[in-house]
């Protein structure tokens, strides 16, 4: 894993993108620049696709007219950083979306990026049972002769036949489960390599209420506090003074070892089911001296653990919610 400090500074705008050169390839445009295009049946499991693409470090563009595509390009390779991997989601909820992708592939195939279409599709009795548990209308099935659900689909298949067959994948998630399209589309679209999962170890203080973000709570109220001690009181855990203070206390060493280990264990749990993102709080009363001295710790540990090239290592990141707070 690597650690990374709390806070980054946010890119700045896109600027004005560039035009054709006399070659027909966009000026500014990387080659590079890699383009999804996420469609397929409602009820399907676009919405979760795209999900899984942002993820995977994918901007993703939801419902754009497909008359925009060529410009969402090219304000992208403007941007800074530029975005090189873009999804585009679209849908018969446009009214700009008729089934036909001729309309895209020209504006895209002159600005130089590879683009590929993804497609999206389930069995009639799956979509049906998906759209009851929403409680949603199909939004085809107003325009169908007798308004029903079953011909709402009907219709939706007839529209986007021809996209499904210019589709360079079609997954059928019939019977996929959540995490199992989750895996198919990291293999097609995570670039070969293991994708970085970002762990925040956050202290904090129980006074001021438990983070409502917490993936796990760590309680080291156990430990013997420093704020008893006139000589550390007005220190912190992240001062070395404090922190060996608390780590040589009994037990301190056996429970940030376990805590180790019990994080380590659902970090890769997270990863098999296609989790991201994982929040451990580590609190004590205020948030000041032994939550702090045990979260620097379990980062430490946590950051010892490679996940592979720099690029693809998981992400560790320590942060004191209510240091300075008193």
């Amino acid at each position: 894993m690597t650690r990374v400090e709390s806070n980054s500074s946010a890119g700045s705008a896109p600027t004005s993108a560039g035009r054709a050169d006399s070659s027909g390839t966009l000026a500014g445009v990387n080659p590079q620049v890699e383009v999804v295009i996420v469609t397929g049946l409602s009820g399907a499991g676009r919405g979760t696709a795209a999900r899984v693409l942002e993820d995977l470090g994918w901007y993703v563009a939801d419902n754009l007219p497909p008359e925009l595509f060529g410009r969402m390009v090219e304000l992208g390779a403007s941007a800074k950083p530029p975005i090189r991997r873009l999804a585009l989601v679209m849908d018969v909820r446009s009214r700009f979306f008729t089934g036909d992708l001729s309309v895209v592939t020209e504006q895209l195939r002159p600005l130089g990026v590879r683009t590929r279409v993804l497609f999206l599709e389930a069995s009639d009795d799956v979509l049906i049972r998906r759209f009851g548990f929403a409680r949603r209308r199909h939004p085809l099935q107003s325009e169908s002769k007798d308004g029903t659900l079953s011909a709402g689909i009907a219709a939706e298949r007839v529209r986007l036949s021809a996209v499904k067959t210019a589709a360079d994948l079609v997954i059928d998630t019939t019977e996929l489960s959540i995490h199992q399209l989750h895996r198919k589309l990291e293999e097609a679209y995570g670039g070969g390599a293991p994708t970085a999962l970002q762990l925040t170890v956050q202290s904090f203080g129980f006074k001021y209420g438990v983070p409502l973000d917490a993936d796990m709570v760590l309680d080291v109220r156990f430990l013997p506090n420093p704020h008893w001690i006139p000589e550390l009181r007005e220190h912190t855990g992240q001062e070395s003074v404090v922190s060996e203070y608390v780590l040589s206390r009994p037990g301190a060493d056996d429970y940030l070892r376990t805590c180790h280990h019990l994080v380590e264990l659902t970090t890769n749990g997270y990863r098999q089911e296609g989790k991201r993102y994982m929040t451990v709080a580590v609190g004590c009363t205020g948030g000041k001296h032994r939550s702090v001295a045990i979260a620097e710790a379990l980062g430490e540990l946590m950051s010892e653990v490679t996940g592979g090239p720099e690029e693809s290592a998981d992400v560790v990141r320590v942060v004191h919610r209510d240091l300075g707070r008193e």
